[in-house]
């Protein structure tokens, strides 16, 4: 019997290689989306995923879609809310429970036959092997191989896209880089900041927890930070169905000095303590007792400034940053229904909930996915920008639309010079209904010519606040996939298909290409 270091060892000299048309990496929605499509066009496709689930955060926590406008949301994406709506006998449903969009989307890529392969994570040293400018083959931890003609990145870390060699950034632009009024490091909005002095330092006068030593940076500037990632919570006030947040091995009430802070002077500021939606967006699902929560106000739920190494972290890294952000929304939750120092009337609202017995059964009851907001994006021969969302809203390669605000997450939080604490990145600034390009899923041709990446696509930190909604996602996915028949079809690059075409395809389909607004 050999020894388990020389099975690995062989494991990694001699994968076992599956050959397929198309080999989609990352189940996310867009993912899923990517894959089915590309199926019914009689495609033999697999669906590498590195974990367990399908559906990254539509089955991962994020209940209330961010639809935007509904009338933009066609094809395959509008299939899928339909298809959800079936579940609880109606005609369509944008608020679910996340066990009922896993179902679905399961049940969807088997009518298709997509063959999907969970536990495959791509490796981290010699992933791929490239000839002539394509990806031949890519290759997984646990020894499994891929050959296809076309590939995609569908996972919301662009894991692929790098190894492919394709050019990609992290972190904002700044202003100049682009033209763009809404990049780089921002002034202070009107939501989610601190709206009345609060000290950043203890009585030790060390910074409280959670805020960074570094400065802010000068307005418009460009970084390498990201937005704020976190947990969208799906909880429970049944108790029937009520599972009691954990408290965290390293546990630390400390760790929410400053909620305490901020509390007490949102008390003096109004002359009363918050309201429970005032700390947290509470957001009722199609069944009732449950819950999608979300970040709201100057401290809740997002963990402000831990996000900024996870694009480019090592798994192993990757890892402890994810285990961080689990301590320190379960401690959050504990420490408002334990703490002694928090006001009863807010103790007692939030003791309420508990995670929900009925979901996330293989991870606790805690979501399987972290709300990874923003990590790498693409950049290709054409870079989506500020104008595309705000003036120039129509292209000649439309393969979707998108209507949500551009929606960044708090950046960083500081302090300032006067001792006080702030956070600063926060966006949400309207945009009109826009046309997606296809453009937007395509690295630079000569880097690589057989790559679709329908999540973390080629735009500014700007505009992807608006695309990286979980229905864009799936309707950029739909396009890859009749992008990648075509591509096969013709035996050429996936930058030289006919746009024309696709949109034609798509639009037959019923994707939604112009906007028509509906009476309300």
């Amino acid at each position: 019997m050999k020894p388990i270091a020389l099975l690995l060892l062989s494991a990694l000299a001699s994968p076992a290689i599956e050959t397929f048309d198309v080999v989609v990496y990352g189940a996310t929605s867009g993912g899923v989306v990517a894959a089915i499509a590309a199926a019914q066009q009689n495609l033999n496709v697999a669906l590498v995923e590195p974990g367990r689930h399908l559906g990254g955060m539509t089955s991962g926590g994020l209940g209330q879609t961010d639809h935007g406008r509904k009338e933009t949301i066609g094809g395959m994406s509008l299939e899928f809310y339909r298809r959800v709506g079936r579940e609880y006998g109606k005609d369509i449903v944008w608020y679910f429970e996340p066990h009922v969009a896993e179902k679905v989307l399961k049940q969807w890529t088997a009518e298709a036959r997509v063959k999907v392969y969970y536990g495959h994570r791509l490796r981290e040293v010699d992933a791929l092997k490239k000839r002539g400018g394509r990806i031949r083959e890519i290759y997984t931890e646990n020894g499994a191989g891929f050959a296809a003609r076309v590939f995609m990145d569908a996972t919301y870390e662009g894991d692929l896209l790098k190894r492919a060699g394709a050019s990609y950034t992290v972190g904002r632009e700044g202003v100049a880089q682009y033209g763009e009024s809404l990049a780089g490091v921002r002034p202070k909005d009107r939501s989610h900041q601190f709206d009345f002095p609060v000290s950043a330092t203890g009585a030790d006068k060390q910074l409280l927890p959670g805020i960074q030593t570094g400065p802010r940076g000068e307005l418009g500037a460009a970084d390498k930070k990201v937005q704020a990632y976190n947990f969208r919570m799906c909880l429970s006030d049944d108790p029937a169905n009520q599972v009691a947040i954990p408290r965290p091995a390293n546990y630390n009430p400390y760790r929410y000095e400053l909620w305490l802070r901020w509390v007490e002077g949102f008390r003096k500021a109004n002359g009363r303590l918050p309201r429970l939606n005032e700390m947290l967006i509470v957001s009722r699902l199609e069944k009732q007792s449950k819950t999608d929560i979300n970040n709201r106000g100057a401290f809740s739920t997002d963990y402000i400034g831990a996000s900024w190494e996870y694009p480019e972290a090592t798994y192993a890294q990757r890892a402890v940053i994810w285990q961080d952000h689990i301590d320190y929304t379960a401690g959050f939750f504990h420490f408002l229904q334990t703490e002694p120092r928090v006001p009863a009337e807010i103790q007692k609202e939030l003791k309420r909930w508990g995670l929900c017995a009925d979901e996330f059964i293989d991870t606790h009851h805690w979501p399987h996915q972290l709300y990874v907001r923003e990590a790498r994006r693409l950049v290709g021969d054409w870079v989506m920008t500020q104008k595309d969302i705000q003036t120039e809203l129509s292209k000649p390669d439309v393969i979707g639309m998108g209507s949500y605000n551009s929606d960044s997450h708090n950046v960083q939080r500081f302090a300032q010079a006067d001792g006080s604490v702030q956070n600063e990145g926060n966006m949400e600034v309207r945009v009109a209904p826009y046309q997606i390009p296809y453009r937007v899923l395509l690295p630079k041709k000569k880097e690589v010519a057989n790559l679709l990446v329908p999540v973390c696509v080629s735009s500014s930190h700007v505009t992807y606040s608006t695309l990286r909604m979980e229905p864009v996602y799936m309707i950029m996915g739909q396009a890859a996939g009749l992008a990648a028949r075509m591509a096969i079809d013709k035996n050429v690059a996936v930058q030289d298909i006919n746009a024309a075409e696709l949109t034609g395809k798509l639009r037959a389909m019923g994707a939604v290409l112009e906007f028509q607004e509906k009476p309300r």
